[in-house]
């Protein structure tokens, strides 16, 4: 279910990296295009909305840059929401080893093809916390799973894991690989939150968890955020595919822009159909229902009614990135919805040094909005 591992040196942070973390307080004021939306539009429902959770300004105290770093671990954990055994690296802070405080938890989604080490390794993301905390920002455990290509929800289908396990070509043990058992939206959501509670000294509420990703794990983030809004209070998004049934070339707002056949819905996700169709099905029914924007819409009736509260999103994109008029469309309907959001467009494609260069603008959105 995904590629050989990303190996990328774990060099230390450059004064530019440093800098960027600190400007990225402001979350991407030099953007090519920004929106943030607050209120439901003329003409939508009355809602008895409950607001969605904001992002308040924190100053940042100067201080002398600190010498500290955080570790690094890789865990081994039972998830009974894939039937299999995985491994998530966890990022503790430099504080960590002392005294009995308790931390917020953010959690980050590798890409299709990635790992639990890409995040570290190809992304530097410890350094990056480093870089930010000397800087005068909260701390934080960072947890990264390992996702394999599951697009961090329930699969239509079963995976043949029988013939999974007789493959002999593959390079990683069947127990870690061979997944019988696809609910990868509960193993992100339960079995990975629970034990990060259970084995660290984290604030087990809501309210003091974030989640983001890049490519695939920016749906994921977005996706569990609207699914699990108990579970995690903000999400952020780099370069996801974020609206799966777009037609390629439809225009903003048409009526008809989105897939209602097989071969629409193949020609919108391009190199990625035969992944999706795996995951998502062959039935329309089944990609609408795993549309973050019918996620959002599920969410608006439940938050109307008073039984939950949208979580803080940002949403980033690289102008040159084939997925950028995914992500518009998803803004926009995040927009019609009345769903508070901030969206950027920067410089950029879809590559690692677009990531590198914007995680400390998710990882600050995420550290501002937890508690």
């Amino acid at each position: 279910m995904r590629t050989s591992r990303v190996a990328v040196g774990t060099a230390t942070v450059l004064a530019a990296v440093a800098l960027s973390a600190v400007r990225a307080s402001a979350v991407g004021t030099s953007a090519v295009r920004a929106s943030a939306v607050d209120a439901v539009p003329a003409g939508a429902p009355p809602a008895r909305a409950v607001p969605a959770r904001a992002v308040p300004a924190r100053a940042v105290p100067a201080r002398a840059v600190q010498s500290a770093t955080g570790q690094l671990r890789t865990d081994t954990l039972w998830a009974p929401s894939l039937g299999i055994t995985k491994q998530l690296t966890v990022y503790l802070p430099p504080s960590y080893g002392s005294g009995r405080k308790r931390y917020p938890l953010l959690v980050y989604l590798h890409g299709r093809g990635g790992n639990e080490r890409n995040w570290a390794d190809a992304g530097r993301l410890p350094q990056v916390m480093d870089s930010l905390i000397a800087a005068g920002h909260p701390e934080a455990i960072v947890a990264m799973p390992d996702g394999d290509d599951g697009w961090y929800t329930t699969w239509a289908s079963l995976p043949d894991a029988a013939g999974c396990a007789a493959d002999t070509v593959r390079r990683e043990p069947a127990a870690t690989y061979c997944v019988p058992w696809p609910h990868y939206d509960d193993y992100i959501a339960r079995d990975i939150v629970a034990h990060m509670d259970r084995r660290y000294r984290t604030r087990a509420a809501g309210a003091s968890r974030g989640i983001a990703g890049l490519s695939m794990g920016g749906y994921g983030a977005v996706t569990l955020a609207l699914a699990y809004p108990d579970v995690f209070a903000v999400a952020a998004s780099h370069s996801g595919v974020l609206s799966p049934r777009l037609r390629p070339g439809a225009a903003p707002g048409e009526p008809a822009r989105y897939g209602t056949t097989l071969p629409e819905l193949a020609a919108g996700v391009r190199h990625l159909w035969p992944s999706l169709r795996a995951v998502f099905g062959t039935d329309t029914i089944a990609w609408r229902g795993r549309d973050p924007q019918i996620l959002a819409e599920r969410l608006r009736a439940r938050v109307q009614r008073g039984e939950a509260r949208f979580p803080a999103l940002h949403v980033d994109i690289g102008v040159d990135d084939v997925w950028a008029p995914q992500n518009r469309d998803l803004v926009a309907a995040l927009t019609r919805l009345g769903v508070t959001h901030t969206y950027r467009e920067h410089p950029g494609a879809h590559t690692w040094d677009y990531w590198r260069a914007h995680l400390p603008e998710s990882l600050v959105f995420l550290l501002q909005a937890v508690r």
